[in-house]
This record gives C-alpha cells, sequence and structure tokens, in this order.
C-alpha cells in the first residue's frame, strides 16, 4: 500500500503500472491523502527495490490483502491487439477476438501469456510500445535479450517472430518459472533462458536488445545496455517528454524509431557502423 499526495497520485500509479502490478485500487482518504493498494508480487525484496524511487512524501508498507480481491482483474482481462500481425491473449481465455466479438483471433501471430506475479501481460503502453518495436526491428534470426522480462512476454513474442534464441533477466525470482512457463505454452522454450543474475555476468552481445524499466534504472544500466545491444536497442518505461535523459546516457547508439501510446514512450536506438 503507497500514500501520496493527490499531485503524485497518477506519477506513483505510473510506476506501480511500470514495476510490474497488475491493479491498483484507489482510495482517496479525508486527510488529503490518496491511498494506492495493489500487488507487486511475493519477493519482498524485490518490492523494497521497485518502491526504493516514490517521489518524497510518499510512504508504503506491506499489508494483507484477500486473494481472490487481488486476483479480480482477471475477470476483465481480454486479448489484446498489438498491431494488425500480432495479439497477446491471456493464458486463461479462449482465443477470442479483441473487439467483443466471440469470434477466433485471426489475420496474424497470437501469443497466449500467463502473467502470474510479474510484469507483461501486453496491454501496458510501454510493453505494446516494445512489441511494436520488435515487430519493426527484428531480424529473422536474431539474439534477443530481454532486461526486466518478467512474464518473458518480450523475448517469447521476440521468439515466436522468428528469433533464434532469447535470454532474460530478472530481479524477481519469479519471473523464472512464470517466464518458462510462458515460453513452453508457445512452443518456444528450448530457445529461451532466463536468471536473476545482473546484467555484468553477461558477456556475449545480443541482436537485440529490450529494457522496459523505469527511467532511473534504464540511466543507471546505460554502460551495460550499449555494450550488449549488437545493433538494436529498444527502451521502454519512459514518460513523454522525459526520453532525452535516456538517448543522452546511451551515447554512442542513436535513435532511430519512437512510438508513443498513452503518454509512455519507446525508444528504439541503433549503432553506427563507424562506432
Amino acid at each position: 500500500m503507497v500514500r501520496v499526495s493527490p499531485g503524485h497520485a497518477e506519477l506513483v500509479s505510473d510506476m506501480l503500472w511500470a514495476a510490474g502490478t497488475q491493479a491498483i485500487e484507489e482510495r482517496w482518504l479525508a486527510s488529503g491523502t490518496v491511498e494506492l493498494r495493489t500487488s507487486l508480487g511475493d519477493d519482498r525484496d524485490a518490492v523494497r527495490v521497485a518502491l526504493g524511487k516514490l517521489p518524497s512524501g510518499a510512504s508504503w508498507e506491506f499489508v494483507d490483502i484477500d486473494d481472490s480481491v487481488a486476483d479480480e482483474w482477471r475477470r476483465h482481462a481480454e486479448p489484446h491487439r498489438v498491431s494488425a500481425d500480432l495479439t497477446i491473449v491471456p493464458a486463461w481465455l479462449p482465443d477470442s477476438d479483441p473487439s467483443g466479438d466471440d469470434e477466433p483471433v485471426g489475420g496474424g501471430v497470437v501469443v497466449r501469456i500467463e502473467p502470474g506475479p510479474t510484469f507483461g501481460l501486453g496491454d501496458h503502453p510501454t510493453t505494446s510500445g516494445c512489441l511494436r518495436s520488435i515487430e519493426r526491428h527484428l531480424r529473422e534470426g536474431d539474439t534477443v535479450l530481454d532486461v526486466g522480462c518478467g512474464s518473458g512476454v518480450l523475448g517469447v513474442v521476440a521468439l515466436v517472430l522468428g528469433a533464434s534464441r532469447a535470454h532474460g533477466t530478472d530481479l524477481m525470482p519469479a519471473a523464472v518459472d512464470v517466464s518458462l512457463g510462458n515460453a513452453d505454452l508457445n512452443g518456444v522454450a528450448d530457445r529461451w533462458s532466463v536468471s536473476t543474475e545482473p546484467l555484468e555476468t553477461i558477456g556475449r552481445p545480443f541482436d537485440l536488445v529490450v529494457a522496459n524499466i523505469l527511467l532511473p534504472v534504464l540511466v543507471e544500466l546505460a554502460p551495460q545496455l550499449t555494450r550488449l545491444a549488437g545493433r538494436t536497442l529498444v527502451v521502454s518505461g519512459l514518460l513523454a517528454g522525459t526520453e532525452s535523459r535516456v538517448i543522452d546516457a546511451l551515447d554512442p547508439l542513436r535513435e532511430v524509431d519512437r512510438v508513443t501510446i498513452a503518454g509512455w514512450t519507446t525508444v528504439t536506438l541503433g549503432r553506427d557502423a563507424s562506432s
């Protein structure tokens, strides 16, 4: 549970969405503060890291919640059409059309995802922006690194779209089992690996690196992201208008594309042939 001033409620809600929550209950208190109730999984150390960048004046604490309430959002989940060629379907639903019709999804790739306690069902603007960028910039046979992989949706989609192999990293131990399960669910488990090890332990660059994490973490990891991006780097988790700080930190990579959805920007950068 997070308590914030009304002026910070929207910002903190966006941070919680980007950190991996699937639902937020907002309560306005008589004291003039806003209470945001959500779940970021069972790993308390990972939650402490995720909430370490809250604005000044915000406070938070762990509270017990009813599992049936925490899972209420699942009743309202529906397939998310990322593009004309890609649809993400919650694993517990039939392949129904995201328009609401009871017709099978058609006209493209369908990827089924179970997020569990992790981030990444495909419908958050940062995830959608990354997925669209992967569709545009992935080449057949690419190797892919998914930084902050959560459910593994980005790496799994890349594999389904033709990547030769993909590796995910995440601070949350739950991401290991969840992402392995999603890789298996979509028939790409033999090409997916995942760990909670830091980026510093990865020695070999990947053709395409994607990092959907918060801006301060992107800046902190910029040297490693630049080192590991063999050709293309996709970064998201950026509120529109804040992306220049990250782009500057990723020099000598240069912006080649961007996608903005609902106030969130995803930037694709490439390596100069001379660099």
